[in-house]
């Protein structure tokens, strides 16, 4: 086995994302790797399912692709940290430098590519934890030709931060008094059953903060405690330690509820009347909210087209800027149109 330095292996997709592990194998050794360890001589362009062994023992029965110039092989495993590590650890006996996760990916564990556009999108696909995000990143070379075959809307680019929000996802909180409905709000938008509710205010003791996808748009979506005076020393500690987490949130949802008026607001937050499936307690219709029921689901439809909204998220054809790199390059093609050759489509 070829035991060169620029022999490197690394797995591609975040640990815990996804079912499916993805691990880049790089390198002059990739062919004898396989050869070696892969019960089906693998084709290039090809997907290949066959069993990865090591001696007589079986690790996994994973999908190979091997590049059409043999440089480099994805191995699609089963996503268990038993099956990974077993993995790595063979590639690593096998000659292979085993690089440590780090999003996005190093260009040592890429490859050649046809493009620096392209080298980048590779490099970003890790970060994409969406149907959407995958799409729309995979969608930037031929945008972006089609783009600057044209004359290309510069500014309107550079404003756009949608696909950045896309593979970064925003941290969203939800705030409001006790007992406003948040937790059950947090549940709907979660999917699943992830805050505990009560009808007793002051349940949510401490900040709760996980994945959710918003229509295609990940976000980090946190629910905190109810924001009230009392003398429950725990419940304050949550409350005060809340407010860093909504401080340092890219959208609030304020929650109100429709039958007790408001006794606090949250500024420059996107609004909620909640409960509107029971009767009204005050008159709320002038208000820019929106109004749904957590309980019953109603208008949470809208209420998450308008969280998309609030990111830019729209088609998935448009050129977009995903890295540091081209939104510098962007910014100096307002007033050099030039420097959009550095792109490197």
């Amino acid at each position: 086995m070829n035991d060169a330095p620029d022999n490197v292996a690394m797995v591609l997709t975040p640990p815990g994302a996804a079912a499916i592990a993805v691990l880049r194998l790089c390198g002059p050794g990739v062919a004898a790797f396989l050869q070696a360890h892969f019960s089906k001589p693998p084709r290039a362009g090809f997907c290949m399912h066959g069993q990865l062994r090591d001696g007589e023992t079986i690790i996994d029965d994973p999908v190979v692709v091997l590049a059409e110039d043999g440089a480099w092989a994805e191995i699609s495993l089963h996503g268990g940290p038993w099956i990974v590590r077993c993995a790595c650890q063979l590639a690593q006996r096998g000659g292979f430098r085993v690089l440590p996760a780090c999003l996005p990916t190093p260009d040592a564990a890429i490859g050649p590519t046809e493009s620096p556009l392209q080298g980048e999108m590779l490099a970003a696909l890790p970060l994409a934890k969406t149907q959407l995000a995958i799409k729309t990143l995979l969608a930037q070379p031929a945008a972006w030709q089609k783009a600057l075959a044209g004359r290309a809307d510069v500014a309107a680019i550079l404003r756009d931060e949608s696909l950045w929000w896309l593979l970064h996802p925003p941290q969203i909180a939800i705030v409001g008094e006790p007992n406003v409905g948040k937790s059950t709000l947090a549940n709907q938008l979660f999917g699943r059953q992830r805050s505990i509710t009560a009808d007793l205010p002051g349940t949510t003791r401490d900040w709760v903060g996980e994945m959710a996808n918003i229509d295609g748009l990940a976000v980090t979506l946190v629910d905190t405690p109810g924001q009230r005076q009392t003398d429950d020393p725990i419940e304050v500690a949550a409350i005060a330690a809340s407010q860093g987490k909504i401080a340092s949130s890219h959208l609030t949802i304020e929650v109100l509820d429709a039958t007790h008026p408001p006794q606090r607001r949250w500024p420059d937050s996107l609004s909620v009347i909640n409960k509107t499936d029971l009767p009204a307690a005050w008159e709320f219709s002038q208000l820019d909210a929106l109004p749904i029921s957590a309980l019953t689901g109603a208008g949470l439809d809208q209420l998450r087209s308008r969280i998309v909204q609030r990111f830019g998220i729209g088609h998935p054809s448009r050129p977009r800027w995903w890295t540091p790199r081209q939104k510098e390059i962007l910014a100096r093609a307002l007033s050099d149109p030039s420097a959009l050759r550095e792109l490197g489509v």
